[in-house]
């Protein structure tokens, strides 16, 4: 494919239309030679619309097959890594053929570089924690931030199943999770993406909101109760290798929980046994000390 074929390639998309006079002006060739590059581009796979008429023109179909890259080896052999990585992100948005995303790409690849891959791959591992919560409204939950919509879901929360509607603001993975933070009555609150039962995108929007960017820039990936946690020496090289707690300062650990992930961290810090101590807030103190009674129970009997 000629380097004026490529270009028609990415300038066609489904937003805007381009006339063959158009295209042909702006690559400074004749229209039928224009139209002869739409046909070649037609013929290898890429859905052109055509509306005639005095606004008509080209314009590419929105779920078209997109462009070859232009990589040298080590970009190509790089991106072969990136996407072997994403396939044990679990439920990543729009991911329905990522399991052979990876497959794909390789078998466009060059002879030469896939023997350079085959290689590399004895000497490369990414060994992911997996979680086994599932989380199938990620591409929904996405789809509705972008276009500012609402949604109504069912979500587990600690007290019981709820019926909300509310306003996606994006989605973030941290630590094994999918987090949504989203907009409801009054204010921005954070969701569990794997305790969403069922969610069904609303027709109403919501203009003000901000994007997944803005709001993490605002407040930070965590809002909700200030906490502090003193390891011994032996704890910090637990909380060294745990992802929950990069940020530790010497002994100490300080950040903020949400309360409702209270249950969740208190069995989190069972594993550190006397390693560790909560020393706010007094409710996480509390349920961690409830548990360590509850273990001992029946070694006491």
């Amino acid at each position: 494919m000629n380097e004026r074929r490529v270009a028609i390639m990415r300038m066609l998309d489904s937003r805007k239309k381009y006339t063959a006079r158009e295209l042909a002006e702006r690559f400074n060739v004749s229209v039928r030679t224009i139209q002869r590059d739409l046909d070649y581009l037609q013929q290898i796979g890429l859905p052109l619309y055509t509306e005639t008429g005095p606004h008509g023109g080209y314009r590419a179909l929105p779920n078209r097959l997109l462009p070859p890259l232009h990589l040298s080896r080590d970009e190509a052999i790089g991106l072969f890594l990136m996407l072997k990585l994403l396939e044990d992100l679990p439920d990543i948005p729009f991911g329905e053929v990522r399991a052979h995303l990876s497959e794909h790409y390789y078998a466009e690849l060059p002879e030469d570089v896939q023997d350079r891959v085959d290689h590399l791959k004895e000497y490369v591992a990414f060994r992911m924690t997996p979680t086994t919560a599932a989380s199938p409204f990620t591409s929904l939950i996405l789809e509705a931030a972008m276009d500012k919509r609402r949604v109504r879901m069912t979500y587990a929360s600690a007290s019981g199943r709820k019926n909300l509607e509310v306003h996606p603001v994006g989605l973030y993975f941290e630590n094994g999770y999918w987090y949504m933070p989203a907009l409801g009555r009054d204010r921005i609150l954070l969701y569990r993406a794997d305790r969403i039962v069922d969610m069904t995108m609303l027709d109403g929007t919501e203009s003000g909101l901000p994007t997944l960017k803005q709001w993490l820039h605002a407040t930070g990936p965590h809002e909700g109760i200030p906490a502090k946690i003193r390891f011994s020496p032996f704890g910090v090289r637990l909380a060294e290798s745990d992802p929950l707690f990069q940020n530790i300062s010497g002994q100490e650990w300080a950040g903020s929980i949400p309360r409702e992930e209270f249950p969740f961290m208190s069995r989190l810090l069972l594993k550190y046994g006397p390693e560790a101590e909560v020393l706010h807030p007094e409710e996480l103190r509390s349920m961690v000390k409830t548990l360590l009674q509850d273990s001992l129970k029946p070694y006491l009997t």
